[in-house]
C-alpha cells in the first residue's frame, strides 16, 4: 500500500549531467503523482537512460534536484532501496534456478512484502514455479522480473522498456500485470519503444529530446496539439520535390513536411484533403507511388516534434 506522505513519488527539478564535453540532461523537470503512470519517451540519445538511472540511485547527477518518495539519494539510500522496484530493459537471471528459488532470492533483500508465492500467482507463474529459468520464454523472463520488481511491496516502479521483444500476447498479458499494479493506487514510471503501450498504460507522457522535457501532457492532450484528426502519408515516383507550402495550403490541411521521400500531412479534414491532394498532383502530373492515411496517433506527435520515429537507431 501507498505511505501517507504528503510528496509526490518523484519531483526532478533542473536535473543536469554530462559526460565530458557531451551533454546527456539539460536542466530536465519531471513531477510523477501518485497512482499515475508516467510515460518517458524519446528518441536514442534524448537522456531519459540518464534521467532514470539518476532517479534509480544509479548515477549521480551533475545539478538539479531529485526528491524519490520525499527522500534523497546519498542520504536516505537504505530506505528508499526497501521502498522501490525496478525491472530494467533485460535482468540477467541464474538459468539454473527455479523460478520459485529466484523470487525466494530477491524477496530476501527486503523486510517487508509480500510471500513468493503470492508474487509468482500475481504475475501468473504459478505453472512454471518449480521450472528453471532457463527454460523460460521470453514473455515469461519477463514476467519474473516484473515479479522481482514487486516483491518489496514498493511504492514506486521503474519499468524501462519492459516489453521490448515479446510476442503481442505476452505483451498484452505484461499490460495487464502492469494496470493491476496502479490500479493500487501506486506510481509507475514507464519507458516503451511503443507508442501503443504509452497510449493505453500512461495517464501522462513527457517527450525528452536533448536532455529536455519537449512536451508534457495526457496522450490525449499532445495528439490534440497537433490541430489535425489524420495523418496522410504519400511518396510520388522520381520527380522534384513538391513545395511542402503548396501542400500546406490545400483545402483540409494544417501542414505539410517531407522525409526520406515520403510527405505527411497533418490534415482536419480528410474528406477535403484526399481530393484536393489528388488534384494538386494531377494537375503537376506527377504519380503516386504510396498513399496511406491513418487517425492521428502519438506516433504522429513524437515524429513532429523530434522528426524522429521513437524506434530509429
Amino acid at each position: 500500500m501507498t505511505g501517507t506522505s504528503t510528496h509526490p513519488p518523484l519531483r526532478v527539478r533542473g536535473l543536469r549531467k554530462a559526460y565530458g564535453d557531451v551533454v546527456a540532461v539539460d536542466g530536465l523537470d519531471l513531477e510523477i503523482r501518485a497512482g499515475e503512470c508516467f510515460g518517458l519517451l524519446g528518441p536514442n540519445g534524448a537522456g531519459k537512460t540518464t534521467t532514470i538511472e539518476i532517479c534509480e540511485g544509479l548515477n549521480t547527477p551533475d545539478g538539479g534536484e531529485v526528491l524519490v518518495l520525499g527522500r534523497q539519494w546519498g542520504r536516505d539510500d537504505r530506505e528508499l532501496r526497501e521502498r522501490l522496484g525496478i525491472s530494467l530493459q533485460e535482468t540477467l537471471f541464474s538459468d539454473k534456478l527455479t523460478v520459485a528459488e529466484t523470487v525466494r532470492l530477491f524477496r530476501s533483500f527486503y523486510r517487508d512484502g509480500p510471500t513468493p508465492d503470492a508474487v509468482i500467482g500475481m504475475v501468473q507463474l504459478q505453472e512454471k514455479t518449480g521450472s528453471r529459468v532457463g527454460q523460460l520464454s521470453g514473455g515469461q523472463r519477463q514476467r519474473l522480473a516484473l515479479a522481482c520488481a514487486l516483491v518489496g511491496n514498493p511504492e514506486l516502479l521503474f519499468l524501462d522498456e519492459p516489453t521490448t521483444g515479446l510476442d503481442p500476447q505476452s505483451r498484452r498479458q505484461l499490460w495487464e500485470l502492469i494496470e493491476g499494479y496502479k490500479a493500487s493506487g501506486r506510481a509507475i514510471l514507464l519507458t516503451t519503444h511503443y507508442m501503443e503501450e504509452a497510449e493505453r498504460l500512461c495517464d501522462r507522457v513527457a517527450i525528452v529530446d536533448h536532455g529536455r522535457v519537449i512536451a508534457l501532457g495526457t496522450p490525449r492532450e499532445l495528439i490534440a496539439s497537433l490541430r489535425a484528426e489524420h495523418v496522410l502519408e504519400f511518396a510520388a515516383g522520381d520527380t522534384s520535390p513538391i513545395d511542402e507550402r503548396a501542400l500546406a495550403s490545400l483545402e483540409g490541411v494544417c501542414s505539410a513536411g517531407q522525409r526520406d521521400g515520403t510527405y505527411r500531412l497533418q490534415v482536419s479534414e480528410l474528406h477535403r484533403a484526399v481530393p484536393a491532394l489528388l488534384g494538386e498532383l494531377r494537375r503537376r502530373e506527377i504519380q503516386l507511388t504510396e498513399l496511406r492515411t491513418h487517425s492521428a496517433t502519438l506516433e504522429d506527435v513524437f515524429v513532429t516534434l523530434t522528426g524522429r520515429h521513437l524506434r530509429e537507431d
